[in-house]
């Protein structure tokens, strides 16, 4: 199992108290599987994809990935954890301004002393991007960015790969494409693949699918 979830709870301060988030959540991925995670906004899809991705603690439960247990680790380990074995997709792109779409792939791969430049010709190849190696990201247009992202992730080669609204930022047509390349890499790579999304569409693509709703799974 790449990803076990376990009874998982989360709240945040308030000027009246703590408001819960999640409410005991459990769920598990296989390698290979992808799955999307759906819910009404405020219904913790993205705190819980943190959560996984160890960019923020539980109150209580247990986050298991790659059998190694993320919720007692310390800020080092979870960040080294973040570079070895699990990549983030954030809808802003989060991409290195004054690094080239090169470089920019190579980043996280490097970080983890795991970069293979065939790899990441590869993955540039697939995601239409060889033509835009020596640029910079403001050159780009949005789903060009959003493809560079894509492969910095995969180019590491993680275990579990988390995207929050991956394709929120882009038209219809671009979303669909992105997306679809974005699944045949993953499928290619081994990877498992969690989606937060609002859309159905992007859901139904997904070989699971999970609601989310006031902080419980249903």
């Amino acid at each position: 199992m790449v990803l076990t979830v376990k009874d998982v709870t989360k709240s945040f301060p308030a000027a009246d108290g703590d408001v819960p988030v999640l409410r005991g959540v459990s769920l598990s991925l296989e390698r290979g599987e992808t799955l999307a995670l759906t819910g009404e906004s405020g219904s913790g899809k993205s705190t819980l994809l943190h959560l996984i991705g160890g960019l923020d603690r539980v109150d209580s439960g247990s986050i298991t990935v790659g059998g190694r247990e993320i919720t007692t680790m310390n800020d080092t380990d979870r960040a080294a954890l973040r570079r070895s074995d699990v990549g983030v997709i954030f809808q802003q792109f989060n991409l290195i301004p004054s690094l080239t779409v090169e470089a920019n792939i190579a980043f996280q791969a490097r970080l983890a002393g795991a970069f293979d430049a065939d790899q990441a010709a590869r993955l540039s190849k697939a995601l239409g991007l060889t033509e835009h190696l020596n640029k910079y990201p403001e050159a780009l247009s949005g789903g060009q960015q959003q493809r560079v992202a894509i492969a910095r992730t995969l180019t590491a080669r993680p275990k579990l790969v988390l995207a929050d609204e991956p394709t929120g930022n882009l038209d219809e047509a671009t979303s669909s494409e992105v997306l679809g390349q974005m699944l045949r890499l993953v499928r290619e790579t081994g990877a498992a693949l969690l989606i937060v999304t609002h859309s159905q569409s992007v859901a139904r693509r997904m070989s699971r699918h999970v609601n989310l709703s006031q902080g419980h799974v249903v």
